[in-house]
């Protein structure tokens, strides 16, 4: 049965691969020595088929950032491959990575223009396409290339896919000061700032011509043409009898929710998939960091830790933010 895939000279031509063992060097140790944290030296096709011996089928957040095959020369790896190596270099180590997930588990991978479009089609195929989640843009640079000849790069991706998308459910982010900032309380309400959000929705069950409600104090609202209720008539009627309806300071104003800081706190906000330096660092902040430990040899494209734990903030059970 034919399928949509990605070729490329040398698929199928994957290396053999024996199990390997993985020998713990104990002079090497340091931090705490109860975590079971490991650092694995060597070639990564290997360590990974070390790793599936005993983790396949366990592992929850997965995090890689490979080679972009950019073009440039790189001190710690060669860069300057063509596609198909790239690809084919690339393939075995996704379809270990699959197996190492947990039904739970998502893999998330940095990449950028250069093979990210090609590495999509790949992991459609090997992670499934119905297991893509999304893919995210982090702003890595805060200045403008003014020697650009075409466009100032000021991003890369972070590709997303889960185990089970169907099963799958990011963590929720803590919510921001400026976020809460909009929220104010005009009428005193005892359950405190709020904000107003619209009755209707983009979607729904009732056609807008096909909905009225007629709130207390006498005034008629049907959502707008194209639109559909986003609450039941039930729902409005409890929402009025708390007074969590707004009519405008003055009474006249199209009806719409007052919508409680105070229910949302508790809960987070959905991630975006634009991911801005100043929320989760960039280039320069991350070469800072690794000069702290290691001023002497600096690896010239390093993640920044704030990146990395957004990621593990949005997989993860350790919500440090609550």
């Amino acid at each position: 049965m034919q399928k949509l895939e990605l070729t490329w000279i040398g698929k199928g031509n994957d290396p053999a691969v024996e199990p390997r063992i993985l020998l713990h060097d104990a002079s090497k140790d340091y931090g705490d020595p109860t975590a079971e944290n490991m650092l694995i030296h060597g070639d990564n096709l290997l360590a990974l088929k070390a790793l599936e011996q005993e983790f396949a089928g366990k592992i929850k957040c997965i995090y890689i950032d490979p080679p972009y095959n950019t073009g440039s020369a790189f001190e710690h790896y060669d860069d300057n491959l063509e596609h198909s190596t790239w690809l084919s270099l690339m393939k075995p180590r996704l379809d270990i990575l699959k197996n190492l997930l947990s039904e739970d588990g998502s893999i998330w991978i940095s990449i950028d223009d250069d093979e990210g479009h090609y590495l999509k089609v790949l992991c459609d195929e090997v992670f499934g396409r119905q297991n893509f989640i999304n893919t995210v843009i982090w702003e890595k640079k805060y200045t403008i290339a003014n020697d650009a000849k075409w466009f100032s790069d000021n991003h890369d991706f972070v590709l997303v896919y889960a185990k089970n998308k169907e099963t799958w459910r990011p963590n929720l982010l803590p919510r921001s000061d400026g976020m809460n900032a909009a929220y104010k309380n005009p009428d005193n309400h005892p359950k405190g700032v709020w904000k107003a959000t619209p009755l209707h929705a983009k979607s729904g069950s009732d056609k807008a011509d096909n909905f009225t409600y007629t709130f207390r104090n006498g005034v008629t609202w049907s959502p707008p043409a194209g639109t559909y209720p986003r609450f039941s008539a039930e729902s409005l009627a409890a929402m009025d009898a708390n007074d969590e309806i707004w009519f405008g300071k003055d009474g006249n104003a199209i009806p719409s929710r007052k919508t409680f800081l105070c229910d949302l706190k508790k809960n987070g906000i959905p991630s975006r998939t634009v991911w801005r330096f100043d929320d989760v660092g960039h280039n320069h902040e991350a070469r800072e960091e690794v000069k702290a430990f290691n001023a002497e040899s600096i690896f010239a494209t390093p993640k920044p830790e704030r990146l990395i734990e957004r990621i593990l903030t949005c997989i993860t059970s350790l919500h440090v933010w609550q």
